[in-house]
């Protein structure tokens, strides 16, 4: 099985010595995404809606990118620095995730990069 890395022009660039993707046979793998703004590498918004909004355009062009697309997303993981705030990403999520939901998990973590208010990773079948 042959692997290989996926960059995205309309996400922003990994922060560290990692690929925003990679696919491997028929699955592409995302890195955790977040709330940054492709163009400007900041956050589009210290609030947890604006930056989940963005993660997932984030995420769906790292998929796209990959040859996949967020209909074929099969597991998702969820990261908050609270779970507070679990109500309001779940409603942004819901805008991109219809019908057909994907498996998900979310957790409360300690931290994460650039103290992110959330970051939100994928798994999902790519295209033939």
């Amino acid at each position: 099985m042959k692997k290989e890395v996926i960059t995205a022009k309309n996400a922003p660039k990994a922060i560290g010595p990692y690929s925003a993707g990679v696919r491997a046979g028929h699955f592409v793998y995302t890195a955790g995404q977040l709330g940054l703004d492709p163009l400007t590498g900041e956050f589009v918004s210290d609030e947890v809606v604006e930056q989940t909004r963005q993660a997932l355009k984030n995420l769906k062009a790292v998929l796209e990118a990959g040859g996949a697309a967020l209909e074929s997303v099969v597991k998702t993981t969820v990261f908050l620095r609270d779970m507070n705030d679990f109500g309001a990403m779940n409603a942004v999520y819901a805008e991109f995730f219809t019908e057909n939901f994907p498996a998900r998990s979310a957790v409360q973590v300690a931290r994460l990069p650039k103290d992110a208010a959330v970051e939100i990773e994928a798994v999902a079948l790519a295209a033939s």
